[in-house]
């Protein structure tokens, strides 16, 4: 099956010509940038974002920021720059270099070992920065 032929490359193509036409400083987008932009939010924001603000009795920022890693990982780790984020965001909210291992193992049933391996190894690439935190 050709580009031509493919629906999904043919929607991306579109896609892509659009946000150069709306921008012509689009053509050279990188998501690395978001990641540059704001590497870790503070947890004071994250908990007004993301934790107990949303609903005072419901989970708080960590549990969130777990949450959020498991569906990365399910999803097969292909968003590189939101996997390191949002670790590097669940150990600014709390959460051990253990649980999120865990949290990464743990999908390995859901979504595969290939999946879990690529997430773990972006995860490492963050938790390598930080040797001095708690396991």
């Amino acid at each position: 099956m050709t580009d031509e032929m493919n629906p999904f490359a043919a929607m991306m193509k579109q896609a892509q010509d659009m946000a150069k036409a709306m921008n012509p400083a689009m053509e050279n987008f990188s998501p690395k940038g978001f990641e540059a932009l704001w590497p870790t939010m503070p947890k004071e924001v994250m908990e007004m974002m993301f934790g107990n603000t949303v609903n005072k009795d419901g989970l708080d920022a960590k549990t969130r920021l777990l949450l959020t890693l498991a569906g990365l990982t399910c999803q097969g780790a292909q968003a590189d720059a939101a996997v390191r984020q949002t670790v590097r965001h669940a150990l600014e909210a709390g959460a051990k270099k253990q649980e999120i291992v865990e949290t990464i193992g743990q999908m390995s049933v859901f979504a595969g070992i290939p999946a879990m391996t690529r997430a773990l190894d972006l995860a490492q690439e963050v938790m390598g920065d930080n040797e001095d935190e708690d396991q």
